[in-house]
């Protein structure tokens, strides 16, 4: 009996350490994860695509642009350039890449939730998801 408890115990530990290695390698990827989980289930697409069709990519394009300027003053990469792709770039270019990267990871999410995959996991009010196409009476 005491050996069956050993061995339980030492097959606990072993899992144990598997899982922490697995969340070691993960940890890193975390922010990436939670970026896309947020655009894949946390925002509504239907409203959202009605937003940018009507004038609103602009903001998203000027908003991309401000977050370049401000990551490319507040941390500049060690020696002022980024190595990627095989490539050498400037600190700006660079952070202009990792932007563009995010917002096609934003806009893929945003097109698997149109197509209909999530339709089981991303349930939204049915009055947000109304247009108000009535004109307003004062």
């Amino acid at each position: 009996m005491e050996e069956l408890i050993n061995s339980l115990l030492q097959l606990l530990i072993a899992v144990l350490s598997v899982l922490v290695s697995f969340g070691a390698i993960l940890l890193p990827w975390t922010p990436l994860v939670a970026w896309i989980v947020f655009w894949l289930f946390g925002v509504n697409w239907l409203k959202l695509r009605e937003v940018i069709l009507q004038g609103g990519w602009l903001g998203v394009l000027l908003i991309g642009l401000m977050i370049v300027l401000i990551w490319g003053l507040i941390a500049p990469p060690p020696g002022g350039i980024h190595q990627m792709f095989g490539l050498t770039l400037s600190n700006f270019v660079g952070k202009t890449v990792y932007m563009t990267e995010l917002f096609c990871i934003m806009f893929l999410c945003g097109s698997v939730q149109l197509s209909g995959c999530c339709d089981q996991l991303c349930k939204f009010d049915q009055q947000y998801l109304e247009v108000e196409s009535q004109p307003e009476h004062h």
